[in-house]
């Protein structure tokens, strides 16, 4: 479980995440959604101990994240961040195989083990064929999907993921919150999910946290937190709310 209590970030004099708290449980997605420049990008950098705070703490297992070895942290949580074109030729499974580092493995020295679970990895993500490539002879999409196959690889118990599904098509983008989801539910795994997409924050996070200029506006369930005046104060946009027909949850239409 990991708990965020009351954290500031600051830049320079600037604070960028203003008191921000927030639990995340076991086999729980949890969404964080706003506008831009709202701190949704600084905080999840703040969730694996790659920013220091200002103030507050973070709570991993109940033990302070300060207080873990950078080794132990990434043994426990795994970021798949905004797809970035690789310059060097390294290969979809070497790159994969990154992943597995904390456990004591290095280029060359993989166990068995290691291969089974990158080349798994690379399955669910629909990568079967893509061993061999060469990581910037691929796709921005390819390669955030191997991004989320490194990330995978780590079998982390918390992932965090910044914009996932940017570089996606409309079916990798639903694989993609789908493998997440699932591995969540069936392994007792936990996510925090950057996205713009409110619709895919209302179909497969169990809850919301909408950030309005580096605080909390809002936090609850999908269906209490993407209310029109929510979205409003947030977007500047009137909406319409309604229920998707499929799937019976909220959905969220931009009215022009």
């Amino acid at each position: 479980m990991l708990n965020v209590l009351n954290i500031t970030i600051n830049y320079g004099t600037d604070e960028v995440v203003k008191k921000v708290s927030f639990t995340l449980q076991n086999g729980e997605i949890l969404a964080i959604v706003g506008a831009n420049g709202a701190g949704k990008t600084t905080l999840l950098r703040a969730l694996n101990g790659t920013l220091p705070l200002k103030k507050g703490e973070i709570l991993l297992d109940s033990k302070k994240l300060k207080d873990y070895s950078r080794r132990e942290i990434a043994q426990k949580i795994a970021v798949v961040a905004q797809e970035t074109e690789t310059k060097f030729p390294v290969t979809v499974l070497e790159f994969v195989l990154a992943g597995r580092f904390a456990y004591g493995g290095a280029f060359g020295w993989e166990t068995e083990t290691d291969l089974t679970v990158a080349e798994n990895a690379l399955e669910m993500c629909d990568l079967r064929n893509f061993q061999a490539r060469l990581m910037n002879e691929l796709s921005g999409g390819e390669r955030q999907r191997v991004v989320l196959a490194r990330a995978l690889a780590t079998e982390a118990r918390i992932l965090l993921l910044d914009e996932p599904t940017a570089n996606l098509d409309l079916a990798h983008q639903a694989m993609m919150f789908r493998l997440v989801r699932e591995r969540c539910k069936s392994q007792a795994k936990s996510a925090i999910v950057i996205t713009h997409d409110l619709n895919l924050a209302s179909e497969f996070a169990d809850e919301i946290l909408l950030l309005k200029g580096g605080g909390v506006l809002s936090k609850g369930k999908p269906e209490a937190v993407l209310n029109a005046g929510n979205l409003r104060e947030v977007f500047n946009v009137e909406v319409l709310l309604d229920e998707n027909p499929a799937s019976k949850k909220m959905r969220v239409t931009t009215i022009y």
